[in-house]
């Protein structure tokens, strides 16, 4: 059987940077080929050249052929590749802000690409229900702002779907997404590729790849270190419990607060949650895609104003965002999943992280710039990256570029909203270590997630939320262990989703060996 689309010798070079070095794989009709590796491996450089795409300097160079047609030769990308986007080709970003128009409603997007592509057709309500997306009026008249995170995920592959492409590529499609939704979306791209979708899965959820993977491709510092089936996959474990049980005094609380959206009208999404974090103590929050996780996130942050109900910090009223002063400022950070919009591409990132220590505590410029490349080493993204651009940085070290200019604030109060969605075991894990290292030094910390299991091997009390109210909350064991609520059940049978059944052991020196990571 042909491929619909090969990659031969592919490589990209940026000046005197390599970032993808010999790299090929195949993908074929009916079957899903995985690019694997750690944050910054290449995978996205290597999706992209389908496309005949490349960041901003990167130059490409080998053979990229899509269905029949070259598209990257060695002078290039070629002049067929922008004819092939979305006709043979469609690519699903991992950061689904940078896919979707903040200033138009969903449904009158997805209605300009099908009659772009198919004139005369009707294709959005099945593309709607190959991403899991309702398909009625009052949904398709939202703008983007006004989802989820993991909502605008499956808003972006609805878009993708529209076009109808031969190649579907999907950059970490599980980003954002709670895990009972991630067995969904399991099922429905194994029905795609069924139907004769060939799929090009970018991704280190290595549960995910486990359950539709046929191909294998793994990636490291922009070299294939392994390809096949699933078993070429490297093993990992869960994260090391870093949970205390001391009690502190109480830090941040929210009493009764409920909020809303308008996109017509006033609709509720939070419904009198009940929240408390102490000094050095941690709070997880878990529930699926779209059951107001992130909301809560902005109210406590103060991004929120359509709020009721009473916030303090340290027994003291804290105000929404806009009449916080400094200060408060300084002592409650946030750090959402999107974060590559809230950099600007006209700076290098390590700037832009040093600059919280200049604005809020005043450090000169050379003593910030020092401490933001310490902080960003730490958390595994080196000074060379860190003085790149935000465009040439990977989602994931992105995000850790984001956590890292919060930490620089030295916050009393960290909210951490799916901090860890685009990073590997391994980045995870460096955050992890960070995060336990501030609580040890009193920071509260509170930690929006929707896996159950990170959330309870990392927090001191788990909420679970569902359609904005709190339906089941307590010590993390016992939640895991003997789970109340259905939703709870459900999200704990699905935690367990393509994890090995004997997972190694970790080893004793953690410290050690998480240190460097893998590159």
């Amino acid at each position: 059987m042909s491929p619909l689309a090969k990659v031969t010798g592919l490589s990209a070079t940026a000046g005197s940077a390599v970032l993808v070095d010999g790299v090929s794989f195949e993908v074929f009709a009916g079957e899903v080929t995985a690019l694997v590796g750690a944050s910054g491996s290449g995978k996205t450089t290597s999706a992209l050249a389908l496309l005949g795409e490349s960041g901003s300097g990167v130059r490409l160079e080998g053979d990229v052929v899509v269905d029949g047609e070259v598209v990257v030769d060695s002078n290039g990308p070629t002049a067929k590749a922008e004819r092939l986007r979305g006709r043979a080709v469609a690519y699903m970003p991992q950061h689904p802000g940078s896919a979707l128009n903040p200033a138009r409603r969903v449904g009158a997007t997805l209605r300009e690409l099908e009659r772009l592509h198919h004139p005369g057709q009707s294709v959005v309500q099945d593309a709607l229900r190959g991403a899991q997306v309702p398909g009625n009026r009052e949904t398709l008249r939202r703008f983007p702002h006004q989802f989820s995170g993991g909502q605008r995920q499956r808003v972006a592959l609805a878009q993708a779907l529209t076009c109808r492409p031969k190649v579907l590529v999907l950059d970490e499609p599980s980003t954002g997404l709670d895990s009972i939704t991630r067995l969904q979306l399991a099922g429905e791209l194994r029905e795609l590729a069924e139907g004769g979708l060939g799929i090009l899965l970018l991704s280190h959820d290595l549960g995910l790849v486990r359950e539709l993977a046929t191909h294998v491709v793994v990636l490291n510092a922009g070299q294939v270190i392994a390809f096949g089936g699933t078993d070429v996959l490297p093993s990992s474990w869960e994260p090391q419990s870093t949970g205390t049980t001391s009690a502190g005094k109480p830090l941040l609380q929210a009493m009764n607060l409920s909020a809303s959206i308008r996109p017509r009208g006033r609709i509720p999404v939070l419904h009198d949650v009940d929240l408390t974090v102490d000094a050095g103590n941690s709070v997880g929050v878990v529930g699926r895609s779209g059951s107001g996780k992130t909301t809560l996130a902005r109210c406590l942050a103060g991004l929120h104003e359509r709020s009721t109900g009473q916030l303090l910090l340290d027994g003291e009223p804290l105000p929404v965002l806009r009449k916080r002063t400094r200060e408060q400022n300084r002592r409650v950070q946030y750090v959402w999943q999107e974060v590559r919009g809230s950099f600007d591409e006209r700076r290098p990132v390590d700037q832009q992280v040093a600059r919280t220590a200049q604005r809020l505590r005043d450090l000169p410029p050379d003593q910030a710039h020092a401490e933001a490349v310490a902080t960003l080493a730490r958390l595994g993204v080196s000074a060379m990256t860190a003085a790149r651009p935000p465009s040439r940085l990977s989602g994931g070290e992105l995000q850790r570029a984001a956590l890292a200019r919060a930490v620089l604030a030295e916050p009393d109060v960290l909210i951490c909203d799916e901090i860890t969605t685009a990073l590997d075991d391994d980045g995870t894990a460096l955050v992890v270590d960070l995060l336990a290292e501030l609580k040890t030094r009193g920071t509260a910390l509170v930690w929006i997630g929707h896996d159950l299991g990170l959330v309870a091997a990392v927090t001191d009390h788990v909420l679970v939320i569902d359609d904005g109210r709190i339906v089941e909350q307590g010590p993390p064991a016992t939640v895991m262990t003997a789970p109340q609520h259905e939703l709870t059940r459900r999200l704990v049978s699905a935690a367990r989703l393509g994890r090995p059944e004997t997972p190694p052991t970790p080893p004793s020196d953690t410290a050690d060996t998480r240190s460097e990571p893998r590159r």
